[in-house]
């Protein structure tokens, strides 16, 4: 487990120090731009300025949603409740064949439809997703799963 864990967070930090750097390069050449008081350039320099800016916001809601993403699937492990694909036809490239992934995707979806508030079954289903191709919906459940699952950490009602 520690070195699955390292395999991905030596990249991820790699990654996150390289863009770090870079957003630091940009900002400097956006207050230079800014400094030099031509228009152009100071549209320009600000316009360079809010890179960065995006940049790190993009950082940080990717980072935040991984976590947050990894913390579902550890309880769902945790729980007994993975969805159970080992057994499922797969295609050359290792993706699970497409007519089982869809045969899954509505076994999960009958489940989530019986409960539709609960975040394991919005988790279960987001997975069914991804493994059907359908990314959007993917994300857009595993959202939902993320919210349902703090709703109950916080007591909160759904």
């Amino acid at each position: 487990m520690k070195n699955e864990l390292t395999k991905v967070l030596v990249p991820i930090a790699f990654i996150v120090v390289a863009l770090v750097f870079y957003f630091v390069l940009l900002g400097r050449v956006g207050i230079e731009l800014v400094g030099t008081g031509g228009v152009a350039a100071v549209g320009l320099g600000i316009g360079v300025l809010l890179l960065p800016l995006i940049g790190a916001w993009i950082l940080y809601a990717t980072i935040r949603a991984g976590l947050q993403h990894q913390h579902l699937a550890r309880r769902i492990h945790d729980e007994g409740l993975d969805l159970d694909v080992s057994d499922l036809p797969r295609m050359p490239s290792g993706r699970v064949d497409r007519a089982a992934a869809d045969e899954l995707f509505q076994q999960v979806k009958q489940e989530w439809e019986a409960d539709p508030d609960n975040w394991r079954n919005s988790y279960r289903l987001a997975r069914a997703y991804d493994h059907a191709g359908d990314r959007p919906r993917a994300r857009e459940t595993m959202r939902r799963a993320v919210a349902l699952e703090k709703h109950e950490r916080d007591g909160e009602p759904s």
